[in-house]
């Protein structure tokens, strides 16, 4: 196990309530819950950049998908956090399932994102291979060959908010901080968590990602005891980025008792 500090970590916090804890996906950083910020009215939200995301730090050694939820849980400790909403999308919807799984007594409600609980073969194999990539060309370099995967051809093609964003965010991701996420996703394997998880799970894909997600989400929805899935219309990996105007409101009815 790699010891994850959370003394390099800045949080964001924002709003009053129950704390809703806020993880971002590979590559992205807390900015991809700006979309979020309507729920300040209900909620305590609570951000961060994963590690070598953003304003963390790369770490000095390669980590888990386990590392980065046990981090989570000394982050609950620090901040004083005894019970809280939990939502992830992509690799911080691994990060989710760990901690609810192995951390019940902390998770209310748990929300997953186009995430999956373990990659296929040939998936796995294509992590390792874009941490090389990463590590020999830079992060901006994967731009063009992500964004089809990440967003719908209108949202590319418009330009849209999420495009831009997402652009930016790789353009300044460090190669090495990228490249170790893409190392704990090929080794994460979470299938047997999955049934572990006691707290009243949303799970939201897009409708248009591709199989294995939304593959994996029907089966996270089937074999999370209180679970649900609702596929986002038109979207791909980045539902939330795409399309906030329709995953909104499912945060909001869900994490109020809908």
């Amino acid at each position: 196990m790699t010891d994850l500090p959370t003394g390099p970590i800045a949080l964001h916090v924002s709003g009053f309530g129950t704390p809703l804890v806020l993880l971002h996906g590979l590559g992205c950083d807390h900015r991809s819950w700006d979309f979020a910020a309507p729920l300040a009215d209900r909620f305590r939200l609570v951000s961060y950049d994963l590690p070598g995301h953003g304003a963390t730090p790369v770490p000095t050694e390669p980590y888990t998908v386990e590392d980065l939820a046990q981090q989570l849980a000394d982050l609950f400790r620090a901040q004083h956090i005894g019970r809280a909403h939990v939502a992830g999308m992509s690799l911080g919807g691994l990060v989710a399932q760990h901690f609810a799984a192995h951390f019940p007594a902390l998770v209310d409600r748990l929300v997953l994102i186009d995430t999956i609980p373990r990659y296929t073969s040939e998936m796995r194999a294509a992590w390792l291979e874009r941490a090389a990539a990463a590590r020999a060309g830079g992060v901006a370099s994967l731009t063009e060959m992500l964004l089809p995967n990440w967003f719908s051809a209108e949202a590319i093609a418009a330009d849209a908010a999420g495009v831009r964003y997402f652009r930016d965010v790789l353009a300044g991701c460090p190669a090495e901080g990228y490249a170790l996420a893409c190392e704990a996703l090929a080794a994460a394997d979470l299938l047997a968590e999955a049934s572990r998880i006691a707290a009243p799970t949303l799970i939201l894909c897009g409708s248009d990602d591709r199989t294995p997600f939304v593959e994996g989400a029907h089966w996270l929805a089937g074999t999370i005891p209180h679970a649900r899935v609702v596929e986002i219309p038109g979207t791909r990996h980045a539902a939330v980025l795409e399309r906030p105007d329709l995953v909104l409101p499912q945060l909001r009815e869900f994490l109020t008792g809908g």
